[in-house]
């Protein structure tokens, strides 16, 4: 089942367990419960105090099983056979469940223990999602730290009845209580955030007593991590405020074109990136969501949606961008609900079905390659009279045999039945013809639009929404910086974005300095001619 480094690397970790566990298994005679008890009997033999113990079927999902603290009601949840990009949480489950520290703030931990209620939550999973292991992990280590909170973690293309039978179409889907709960990535800090009520008004007051900052950065992904790094470096108070930590690189399946790095994947990225952020003295406000711009003489104010604000002798604005929609009738409605927009998240549950692709640029042609090898037939839409990706991206998805292509073709509508996505719409741009396609799903692929709407009416915007900036990365404010994809550079891209986020952040540092020099000249000018 695991290879001999990937068993050597899971034994040492074995080795740190401070408490014993079972592995209780729920199996019945199929291939994926013989699978699943060869994974569990190696884990096993791992350590003395890891023991396996099988029972009947009759389990709530076969396959199945939990890991428990032995002695205790502390245990966490699979089914199906956690794989893929899961395993990683396979190993923390078996860690903390086993008695290993759990790496949170203890604030944040005294705030789970004192969760007032019973929660039972379901995530559905599936193995090739990126996202989806920030929401597992979270709740298992939330199960763990209060025994009140149980936890299991689907395999949704192992149990697609259950996912037929809710309507689920996009992973990571939460669930409390049997009801909908959550969709899409998150943190202990994001799920936290939606129990205890009252803990944005207290976060609020907390951010608003923090005395300013040098620098502080608005956005976390790689442009706020490279300047919260530069600036911190230079010794003044630096300040990271981010609605997610790692921003749209956390939706990025593949990353092979940062220098020195060959390839790693986007969770894996971001992970590295708060890594080297906490090596400085920077603080990171993480789950919190700019609401306004206030330019003011010494000090911009940045107000947040909870009701707090902070401020910065200087600000960076790194924002970023999000995946731009086609803005049709349905497209809302059903996000979702076969509305997508990550294929390596969500396609897994359109195992044998047909879906759409809308776009015919690189990430519309590599999202059709991708759904190809899953479902039964993927049709790309794309507005152009031609496809605009890579010629070898082109011959790839030319050589696939499930697979149309429809130019010269506007998306009119997105249909469904009230509970989910049935087919779409286009408008022929030659003949002007409407025509219409039978569908499980359609995925949106057609470039990102700039997460600046809040700063209408403050900085100077292009006509795309993008921050005007110099060469220096200033913004039409003094003092106001920016860096990244939210801007007007030509080439969104994470090493641009990274170098932009440093470029700003020396900008900041000079700003400073000669704002200082100008303050203390000024200031004995005014002792000259008062004397």
């Amino acid at each position: 089942m695991l290879d001999e480094n990937i068993k050597s690397q899971l034994k040492s970790y074995m080795g740190m367990l401070a408490q014993p566990i079972e592995l209780v298994a729920h199996l019945d005679d199929s291939a994926k419960s013989a699978e699943l008890r060869e994974l569990l009997t190696e884990i096993e033999l791992m350590s003395d105090k890891i023991s396996l113990v099988e029972q009947p079927e009759g389990g709530e999902r076969t396959p199945s099983f939990d890991i428990r603290r032995s002695g205790t009601d502390i245990s966490v949840r699979f089914a199906g056979i956690p794989m893929g990009h899961e395993f990683t949480s396979l190993v923390l489950a078996l860690l903390q469940v086993g008695g290993h520290p759990i790496k949170l703030d203890q604030a944040v931990i005294d705030q789970i223990k004192n969760l007032d209620g019973d929660y039972q939550f379901e995530t559905f999973f599936s193995l090739s999602c990126q996202n989806c292991p920030d929401v597992v992990q979270a709740l298992n280590t939330m199960s763990v730290i209060n025994p009140r909170i149980r936890h299991v973690a689907i395999d949704g293309a192992l149990f697609q009845n259950e996912v037929e039978a809710r309507q689920i179409m996009s992973v990571p889907s939460l669930f409390l209580n049997g009801e909908p709960f959550w969709q899409g990535r998150a943190g202990v800090e994001e799920l936290l955030s939606k129990l205890d009520t009252g803990a944005a008004s207290r976060k609020a007051e907390e951010l608003s007593k923090k005395d300013p900052y040098d620098v502080l950065i608005v956005g976390g992904g790689p442009a706020g991590a490279a300047a919260a790094i530069y600036a911190a470096r230079k010794g003044i108070r630096t300040g990271i405020v981010a609605e997610r930590f790692g921003g749209q690189v956390l939706d990025t399946m593949s990353i092979e074109n940062f220098i020195s790095v060959p390839e790693t994947d986007g969770p894996k990225f971001a992970a590295a990136l708060e890594q080297h952020v906490n090596v400085y003295d920077v603080d990171i406000m993480n789950v919190q969501r700019a609401e306004q711009l206030v330019p003011g003489k010494g000090l911009i104010e940045v107000k947040l949606e909870n009701g707090g604000s902070l401020k910065g002798k200087t600000v960076i604005l790194s924002t970023g961008a999000r995946w731009r929609q086609i803005n049709v009738p349905g497209e809302e409605e059903y996000r979702n609900a076969g509305v997508a927009y990550c294929p390596h998240c969500d396609g897994p549950l359109f195992k044998g079905k047909d879906v759409a692709v809308i776009g015919g640029g690189n990430s519309g042609v590599e999202a059709a390659i991708d759904l190809a090898g899953l479902v039964k037939h993927v049709t790309v839409i794309e507005f152009g009279d031609a496809l605009r990706a890579d010629a070898v991206l082109q011959r790839k998805l030319l050589s696939m045999n499930n697979v149309t292509i429809i130019t010269s073709a506007q998306t009119t509508e997105i249909h469904g039945d009230g509970k989910k996505v049935t087919g779409l719409s286009y408008k022929d741009r030659l003949t002007d013809e409407l025509k219409q396609i039978d569908l499980d799903g359609v995925f949106i692929q057609i470039g990102l639009v700039p997460n600046t709407e809040w700063l209408k009416d403050t900085v100077a915007l292009s006509r795309f929404g993008e921050i005007e900036i110099d060469a220096r990365g200033q913004t039409s404010i003094p003092g106001v910086f920016a860096a990244g994809d939210c801007t007007t550079v030509p080439f969104k891209q994470i090493i641009i974005s990274a170098g932009d986020g440093a470029k700003a952040a020396l900008s900041a540092f000079d700003h400073l300095i000669r704002t200082s020099v100008t303050e203390t000249e000024d200031a004995v000018a005014n002792e000259v001619v008062s004397a």
